[in-house]
């Protein structure tokens, strides 16, 4: 009888190195370990030494930095979509997209069980889970830290040394963090403390605020249907769009977000983010659908953004619902076309100028002087037909009380 094969989600981490032999101990398979380039930053090719090494049997490193940009975070930067005011979501959207080439490899390898590395009290654990069992709901799942003995880091170190496995640990950086081309996340460590202030040597994008330009820099986006296109006037491909943005924002120190969330699984966590280019996108994003979107369409938007925000951080992405309210943003987006300027100082974003050829914006109408397109006498029909409930409530509790006198 044949071994059963399994795909394991892969960083070459400690988590996941350990995770290969121990998979092999605990059932008859070859690990077949696919390792996604999400724009971390990270030299992946190592990785293919390290993972045979490990014991994996094959390794598929697989870039998928432009799918991601394009198919996840533009969709939802069109969304407007923000967690809990702060989180621009940056781990929540790449999982489903890890998930989905994981599904891909493990049907083409012919494997029938993936595997991950996240442990039990986080979030990933169920935007991996949830995309698996929409894409492929017959593939078997296996979450180690869910059913094995090991319990801690030291453990995972001891493990890894009685197989002679190299893992190279250290204390330089003491926290846990997720990084990707949109964001860097840091979690753990004195950060459990949520009286404690971030440490400035914490950051390792963008600069902190005393290490910051003493002028301030102006940065223009181009957009076409709420995409981003252009920087400086400069046309440039989705990956080194974002890349030039988050040089010119780390500079300047934006998009450093410091918050507690409530994660999915009831308990409330500490984190700091880094996303320069994600905060310039979104505050010029917002600030061209100012000019662009009618008063009733741009209310209904907030409230659709904050349940996109919840869809995708709860792992929901290949879900009917955030198909259906990807719909509704994209037609939202038609006229979302133009151009912004943003002033960048001291971790502040600053709008600095909006122009659209699709602008809702009538100066004529909208002056403080003299006009012949405003008659302001219209202004008391309109207050009066407005205002009628009120006056009828108004009238029935005068004459109740009248009653009682």
């Amino acid at each position: 009888m044949s071994k059963m094969k399994i795909v394991l989600a892969y960083s070459g981490g400690l988590d996941t190195t350990i995770i290969i032999p121990w998979l092999k101990e605990n059932y008859d398979c070859d690990v077949i370990a696919v390792a996604a380039d999400v724009g971390q930053g990270e030299e992946l090719e190592p990785l293919n030494e390290k993972a045979i090494r490990s014991g994996a049997a094959k390794i598929f490193i697989e870039d998928l930095t432009e799918e991601f940009v394009t198919d996840y975070i533009y969709p939802t930067l069109q969304a407007g979509a923000v967690y809990e005011h702060k989180y621009l979501l940056g781990t929540s959207f790449a999982r489903p997209i890890i998930a989905k080439r994981l599904v891909e490899i493990a049907k083409r390898e012919g494997a029938t069980a993936i595997c991950h590395g996240c442990t039990g009290k986080g979030n990933d654990q169920v935007r991996f889970e949830l995309s698996i069992k929409a894409l492929a709901p017959e593939m078997k799942i296996i979450a180690p830290w869910r059913i094995w003995d090991i319990k801690s880091r030291e453990e995972e170190i001891e493990y890894a040394e009685q197989r002679g496995l190299d893992v190279p640990v250290t204390k330089k950086h003491p926290y846990s963090m997720d990084r990707n081309i949109w964001h860097l996340s840091h979690e753990g460590s004195d950060l459990e403390n949520p009286w404690n202030e971030p440490k400035d040597d914490m950051l390792l994008i963008c600069n902190p605020i005393s290490k910051t330009p003493d002028k301030p820099e102006y940065v223009t986006v181009d957009f076409e249907k709420g995409i981003p296109v252009a920087v400086n006037g400069k046309k440039l491909a989705p990956v080194q769009l974002l890349t030039t943005l988050n040089e010119i924002g780390a500079r300047h120190g934006v998009g450093v977000d410091d918050m507690v969330e409530n994660r999915l699984v009831g308990m409330k966590s500490r984190g700091v983010y880094e996303n320069p280019a994600g905060a310039i996108l979104y505050a010029a994003h917002a600030n061209l659908e100012e000019i662009t979107l009618d008063r009733a369409t741009a209310h209904y938007k907030e409230l659709v953004a904050v349940r996109f925000a919840e869809l995708v951080y709860d792992g929901c992405w290949f879900t009917p619902l955030r198909e259906a309210l990807s719909a509704f943003v994209d037609s939202t987006q038609q006229t979302v076309t133009g151009t912004v300027r943003l002033k960048l100082f001291k971790g502040k974003i600053s709008g600095a100028g909006v122009q659209s050829p699709y602008s809702l914006y009538d100066e004529d109408i909208a002056t403080f002087s003299a006009d012949e397109v405003y008659d302001q006498k219209d202004s008391e029909g309109f207050i009066n037909l407005f205002g009628l409930p009120l006056k009828v409530r108004a009238q029935m509790l005068a004459r109740n009380e009248k009653k009682k006198g």
